[in-house]
């Protein structure tokens, strides 16, 4: 079995943690693991992205375009970006809430995001779209947009983990004390996902 995942959004969403976390439960596992992510301006909301490979025979974490099984987005506009990476019959997980780029907010351009969506959904056969942020809200926290994401892909069954692998890798990173708010952004994921 082996995987090409790719994350993808803006700074302050949590990305390079949620790759540590897919990481972290693939060695769990026994699956081999290699990740890399570009950090571009990420205190100002800058583009992020991380690319995982997993399984047999894998020398570099870096993939090129149109091998990857998975994009997750967490920013509309940051998955459009890194679309020509998916396979013809991969898989878009996809935070529909958008973050106007600097450039927007500087220039006085608008920016919701519904553009980067209906493209999306012309374009990828496998697309899950859901609003993480209403759902960060529900649960009492920006920030935890990251487990959302993550908990969205397992419940997809994108990943080859369960919830309590995740739980588990989330135990072995992740301070203690937010464990019971990352565990409810897992669980909530699953009711969002059909």
């Amino acid at each position: 079995m082996n995987k090409n995942i790719l994350l993808c959004g803006v700074g302050g969403q949590g990305i390079v943690l949620t790759s540590k976390l897919i990481a972290t439960a693939s060695m769990a596992k026994n699956i081999p693991v290699m990740s890399a992510e570009t950090i571009g301006m990420a205190q100002k909301g800058g583009s992020v992205f991380s690319y995982l490979r997993m399984g047999e025979n894998i020398y570099s974490p870096m993939f090129s375009q149109g091998t990857a099984d998975l994009i997750i987005g967490f920013e509309p506009a940051e998955a459009v970006r890194m679309l020509p990476y998916l396979k013809s019959d991969g898989t878009v997980i996809l935070n529909s809430h958008p973050i106007m780029p600097v450039t927007a907010a500087l220039s006085g351009g608008s920016y919701n995001g519904e553009e980067m969506i209906d493209y999306l959904k012309a374009n990828v056969k496998d697309i899950c779209i859901f609003d993480a942020d209403k759902a960060c809200k529900k649960i009492g926290s920006p920030k935890v947009l990251n487990m959302l994401m993550l908990g969205a892909a397992v419940t997809r069954g994108c990943l080859p983990f369960t919830m309590e692998e995740i739980k588990t890798a989330v135990i072995n990173t992740v301070n203690p004390k937010f464990f019971d708010l990352n565990s409810a952004a897992l669980d909530e994921a699953q009711g969002l996902i059909k």
